[in-house]
């Protein structure tokens, strides 16, 4: 974890007053002795807003709150302003605030999570939608997103545009489902592959070559994203502003090493007691948000097999403890996009419907504003 502070040359700042002579005790070469305060409230908030209650609530409060000890010319310290980036902060709140999701903070019942015990055993219904990769690029490049790439290939990170597609159109869905639950708190859970993929290895050379074992098996965090309500841009309808809204939480929980903490935290359950403790974590990880989303990258050129062309590429993870799983799958010059529905519970063709209403909308509003 890495936190940095702006602090500048010591010609450059001003040292407002003397650190106690108790408090110089407390941060020496012998001793470094914190206190730490917690606030419990009494209903749960949404993590999107918790960074802004900080910095424009908490840290406000007192100046000690974002002051570090400096020592002056005499050797005296000091207490010093900084402002403090945000890595570290970031990291703290995202990787305490998916503990808590993934031990007791389940989401209530809504029009997407039925909460039922054993939803995975339960039948479901798929149904898929196909976006145009052009499409998503113009409005990539109207919001300006970057994309991340790990290797020269056609390989990227999470899409952030097609996530605000797909949560905008879950909150449509929940919209005309049910007036009263549409702005229900909703947590999406966002699946990250972490394993490091450098080029595409035979099976026998990852057999003979031990340093590439490791590449072995599925290694991925988790993302929890909190779906932002949709009252907040329905007004003038400006679907931009919560694809831009998700694109903001997805990044800083991407600049956070709480996804890396979150995998030490599960390596270290499987270490000390045992596998079947590490997957009632993982059970509970991914039953307790309302809907999981995942992704593949697929062949960016057209695949035969046995001579025969293939046309289209999707996945579905069944048998997982939710209401609602979402995968993203590019070919070509296509993304496909595969909805798994709890049958009976969601209705997959309104769903649909509002997922590709609020792909138009959203496509529509960024063609305007070129």
């Amino acid at each position: 974890m890495d936190l940095r502070v702006k602090v500048g040359g010591l010609k450059d700042v001003v040292l407002s007053e003397p650190v106690s002579t108790t408090g110089q005790y407390f941060n020496s070469s012998v001793l470094s002795i914190s206190i730490l305060c917690v606030l419990e409230f009494e209903n749960p908030f949404d993590d999107s807003t918790s960074l802004a209650l900080v910095n424009n609530v908490f840290l406000p409060i007192n100046p000690r709150f974002s002051s570090i000890m400096a020592e002056d010319k005499q050797g005296g310290k000091q207490w010093m302003r900084v402002e403090v980036l945000s890595c570290a902060l970031n990291t703290v709140m995202d990787f305490g605030w998916s503990v808590l999701k993934s031990s007791f903070l389940e989401d209530r019942r809504s029009p997407i999570h039925s909460g039922n015990k054993g939803v995975e055993f339960n039948p479901i219904n798929i149904t898929t939608i196909t976006f145009s990769l052009d499409q998503i690029k113009q409005i990539k490049s109207c919001l300006h997103v970057i994309w991340i790439w790990i290797t020269e290939d056609y390989i990227n990170t999470i899409n952030d545009i097609i996530c605000g597609i797909i949560f905008l159109g879950t909150r449509l869905y929940m919209d005309v489902t049910s007036e009263e639950a549409k702005n229900e708190s909703s947590t999406a859970l966002v699946l990250l592959n972490t394993r490091y993929i450098n080029g595409f290895k035979s099976l026998n050379e990852m057999c003979q070559n031990q340093e590439a074992k490791s590449l072995w098996g599925n290694q991925f965090a988790f993302l929890h994203i909190s779906l932002p309500q949709l009252h907040q841009y329905d007004e003038s309808l400006k679907p931009l502003k919560f694809v831009q809204e998700i694109q903001s939480i997805i990044k800083r929980k991407r600049n956070s090493a709480a996804v890396y903490l979150t995998g030490m935290l599960l390596e270290s359950m499987r270490k000390y007691r045992g596998p079947e403790a590490a997957a009632q974590y993982v059970h509970n990880t991914i039953r307790n948000p309302s809907m999981a989303v995942t992704n593949m990258i697929g062949p960016v050129e057209k695949m035969a097999l046995s001579n025969q062309p293939v046309k289209g590429l999707y996945f579905m993870v069944v048998n997982s403890p939710q209401s609602l799983v979402v995968t993203i799958m590019s070919y070509m010059d296509q993304l496909r996009v595969t909805i798994g529905a709890e049958t009976g519970f969601i209705d997959p063709v309104k769903f649909r419907t509002c997922t590709e209403k609020a792909f138009s909308m959203i496509f529509d509003a960024a063609v305007k504003s070129q």
